[in-house]
Formats: C-alpha cells, sequence, structure tokens
C-alpha cells in the first residue's frame, strides 16, 4: 500500500515535499513509509533527502502532570481559604508531589510557608505548565524561555525527528519491475529468459565475513620470536612441565633455600601431590655439598641444605629450571656444544597491576660451549636483539644466584625516547655448572625476557590485563594486525 501511494504520487506530481505529512494525510505509518522510500531509493526509483527536525516531546512525569496538573497546582488547591498545618497538607500529597510544589507555589509567590499554617496569598491561580505541557503535546510550538523551564524541571525531552523528501529517480517507474537473481533451467526451456529483467550484480559490495580461529597476539609473536631463535641455529627445549620441583627450579640453580623468592608468598606450592619422588640421588648429593661447604673455589651458604625443602612441587616460576634439566642431561654425555631456547608460560605469586600478572610467559636463550665470555654474551645479545629491531643495547651490572657476571639489558625505544628495561642476561655460575658433571672448561651464557612487554609495545597496549587473562576483548584477537618484528 505505501509503495503504490509512493510511485502513484510521483507519477503525477513532481515531489513528496514531506514523508511525514504524506503518512499523515493517507493514514499510513511513518515507519511504513521510511522503509519503502529506503527500498526503492536503493533501486533508484527515487531519489531521495534527508528532513530533520528537532522537537520536543514530554517525559513520563511531564505526561502524568498533563493529567492531573503540576504540582504546585495540586498543592494550592489542596490549601483551604483558612489555610492548613503544613504537617497535615503533606499527608494530603503525594511526597514528590509536596517537595516540588511547596518549592515551586513559593517561587511564584502562591503561596505563604508560614510557621504554624501554610495559606493561599492569591485567590485564584492558573496551571501555566499543564497548558504548556499539553501544548508541547498537540505538536503547538511555545516559546524558547518556557521550554527552557520546562526542560530545567525535565518535564519535556529534545528528540530529532527523520523523513525525507521523494522525487523520481533514474530508474522510475509506476510499479516496481520484479527483478530475477538466479537464471534457472525452467527460465531456458520456456524461452522466457529473453524477457527476464536481472538484477545487476555489485561488484563492490563486501561478502559476508568469514568465521574461523583468530591468532592471539602472544602467539604472534611468539611464532616470530621462535624462527628467530631457530634462524639462528638454536633448538627448542621441552617446556611441558608448569609442575616442577624446589630441587630444579631452585636449587639445582645454586638458590639458597632460604631465598625470599622460595616463600610462599612469592611462590605457588602445590598441596598434592605436594612433593616428587624422583630425583637423580648423586646429582642431589652433589648440590647438596655444593650448598652447605661449598666447592669449586666456591665456599657455598654455610647452612644445612634440607631435602624435604627441595622436594616440594610448585608452579614453576621461571623458565630456567627446564634448563637446569637440559644442562644436567647434556652433561650426562660425552660433551658438544649446544645452543637452546624456550618460549613458555610461569607463574609467580604476584599483586594483578597492569604490568603484573600471577602468570606470564617468559623467553629464554642460552649457549653451552668451552672458553665462552662475557664478550660472547654480549655479542649473543646484539645479535639476537637486532633480530627484534633494537640496535641500541647497553648493559647494567646486576645480581642473580645462578648467574656472575649478571647483566640488565636495556634498549633505545625511539618511540618512547628513553631507555627501557628489556631482559637480563649473565653467564651461570660454577657452582651451577660443576655438579651436573659438565667439563671444567665449558661455561654457559643465558639471558632471558617476558613475552608480553614486547608484545604490548607492539600493539600499543598500557595494561596487561588487556592482553592475557579473562578481561581480553576478543574484538583484539579478531582484529589485530600481523606481527612484523623484522626477521633479517
Amino acid at each position: 500500500m505505501a509503495e503504490e501511494a509512493i510511485l502513484g504520487y510521483l507519477q503525477n506530481n513532481e515531489e513528496i515535499k514531506d514523508s511525514g505529512e504524506f503518512a499523515a494525510e493517507r493514514n499510513i505509518d511513518h515507519n511504513e513509509i521510511v522503509n519503502v522510500i529506503k527500498s526503492l531509493h536503493g533501486f533508484r526509483y527515487v531519489d531521495a533527502e534527508d528532513i530533520k527536525r528537532e522537537t520536543w516531546v514530554l517525559t513520563d512525569e511531564g505526561k502524568t502532570y498533563t493529567a492531573t496538573g503540576s504540582p504546585e497546582f495540586q498543592l494550592f488547591n489542596a490549601i483551604p481559604p483558612e489555610g492548613i498545618p503544613k504537617d497535615e497538607l503533606q499527608k494530603k500529597l503525594d511526597a514528590s508531589v509536596f517537595k516540588i510544589g511547596c518549592a515551586q507555589a513559593a517561587k511564584n509567590k502562591w503561596v505563604e510557608m508560614g510557621k504554624q499554617l501554610v495559606t493561599r496569598k492569591v485567590q485564584n491561580v492558573e496551571d501555566k505548565v499543564k497548558g504548556l505541557l499539553l501544548q508541547i503535546q498537540q505538536g503547538q510550538g511555545i516559546g524558547p524561555d518556557d521550554i527552557k523551564a520546562l526542560k530545567a524541571r525535565k518535564l519535556i525531552v529534545p528528540q530529532t525527528w527523520k523523513g525525507y523528501s521523494v522525487r523520481k529517480g533514474p530508474n522510475y517507474a509506476p510499479k516496481r519491475k520484479q527483478v530475477v537473481t538466479d537464471l534457472t533451467r525452467e527460465n531456458f526451456q520456456s524461452g522466457e529468459w529473453k524477457e527476464l529483467e536481472f538484477k545487476e550484480y555489485n561488484y563492490s559490495a563486501k561478502g559476508a565475513p568469514l568465521e574461523g580461529g583468530h591468532l592471539h597476539p602472544l602467539l604472534k609473536v611468539r611464532a616470530q620470536l621462535k624462527q628467530i631463535f631457530l634462524c639462528m641455529g638454536f633448538e627448542e627445549m621441552p617446556t611441558n612441565n608448569f609442575v616442577e620441583s624446589s630441587f630444579w627450579n631452585f636449587d639445582a640453580l645454586f638458590q639458597p633455600q632460604q631465598h625470599p623468592a622460595r616463600d610462599s608468598h612469592d611462590t605457588f606450592f602445590l598441596d598434592a601431590p605436594s612433593t616428587t619422588k624422583r630425583l637423580p640421588e648423586d646429582y642431589v648429593e652433589r648440590v647438596k655439598q655444593i650448598h652447605e661447604i661449598g666447592g669449586y673455589e666456591s665456599r657455598g651458604y654455610a647452612y644445612d641444605w634440607k631435602r624435604e625443602e627441595a622436594n616440594k612441587n610448585l608452579l614453576r616460576t621461571h623458565t630456567t629450571a627446564v634448563s637446569s634439566r637440559m644442562l644436567y642431561q647434556l652433561a650426562q654425555k660425552p660433551f658438544a656444544p649446544k645452543k637452546y631456547f624456550s618460549i613458555d608460560r610461569v607463574f609467580r605469586n604476584e599483586a594483578v597491576d597492569r604490568t603484573h600478572l600471577a602468570e606470564f610467559h617468559q623467553i629464554e636463550g642460552l649457549v653451552c660451549d668451552r672458553g665462552l665470555t662475557l664478550c660472547d654474551l654480549i655479542g649473543v645479545l646484539h645479535d639476537f636483539f637486532s633480530h627484534l629491531g633494537m640496535t641500541k643495547l647497553k648493559f647494567k651490572p646486576a645480581y642473580n644466584p645462578y648467574t656472575e657476571p649478571s647483566m640488565e639489558i636495556f634498549s633505545y625505544h625511539e618511540g618512547f625516547k628513553k631507555w627501557v628495561e628489556v631482559g637480563n642476561s649473565g653467564m651461570f655460575r660454577p657452582e651451577m655448572l660443576r655438579p651436573m658433571g659438565l667439563p671444567d672448561d665449558v661455561q654457559v651464557i643465558a639471558w632471558g625476557l617476558s613475552l608480553e612487554r614486547p608484545t604490548m609495545i607492539l600493539y600499543g597496549i598500557d595494561n596487561i590485563r588487556d592482553l592475557f587473562g579473562p578481561k581480553v576483548d576478543l574484538g583484539l584477537i579478531k582484529k589485530n594486525p600481523i606481527c612484523r618484528l623484522g626477521i633479517n
């Protein structure tokens, strides 16, 4: 009905000036007219231009006052000529009506709010507010001062009315032609195809988005880092054990049992199974000796090393626990140089904030060979970080229980215009390597960094909880760009 009305009107007239008036004159719902205009405009039967008008509509409170009168008018009518005590007047009216009515009636100088009585100051009043609200409800205009007053009392709100003016389009016809989208076998057999009009293909239209899996930004950066290590000739270590014993996580690394990192407020210990039952006994004995009395030109820590502490199971706090296992296995065979790396999850009992989580990913690389020095470590670090696009490096002396010397790694960030810490490094101590059985002239250089920090910098994320964890926006996972670290 709406389509016939629009096309029929334009057959004899140049323009529909206002779709709202057109719909009202023909008693057709305006929304139906708008939908038909959009459809006809899409097929170029008509050309349509937007019409927008700002109107005012009543709020629910305003609609109530059109029926009952304004609060000040209700309050005035509730006051008898002789006056009324305030508490009795309050009982006669709704609480909100009484509160608003008192304020507005006093403002209009309709009533006198005495200490004992509330009395009228005038004999008759006109409910101007109700009259203005009725005018707006009927679509009539009112003055700007009245609009301002009603708006301040939240009795009216603005509303944008949208409609169209309509003219004939390039494909105008008094009746819409049915276009065909598919050519069928029956069309050919009957010869009907010769008379059919086909819908034009829109070659610029976007297809339906493909639903499928999406790689998390961390996985993209991880894949690139793995490729960098492989290109440098490194071999990936197995990191499938999230649960580790304190022995491999701490003791084998020459970390004393009274170290603060081994407290429950820094480490997640397991309740079940609480302890490990499999450790290489001869190696355990050598580790115990190096802790208690030292060796290899070291005095050790001179304390009573406890096996029960070493047996405790925990969620690994660093992937260096994996490195200690791999180096021990390497020491059980005739020595051959090795380059290892790992990228996997670690766990620490830390307070969660914008830069820290209780679980995160650690990247670790190590080189095991004869005669390695600190210069070799610095050279490998320059090579590794150059693949990440970080060519300006500097190093600062640091302390780690299982490396000596140790260095913090800083890179100059061109975007931040400052030096940013990007990792930690060092040479594994003899107290860690010799009990494993590695030859005296074998050294191990190693370094580590988090996976989250470079990912956050690459993707412009300033809160780690927006990258990893339950608060991640799935839109980020679906729309994040390809990771480009610039492998050389």
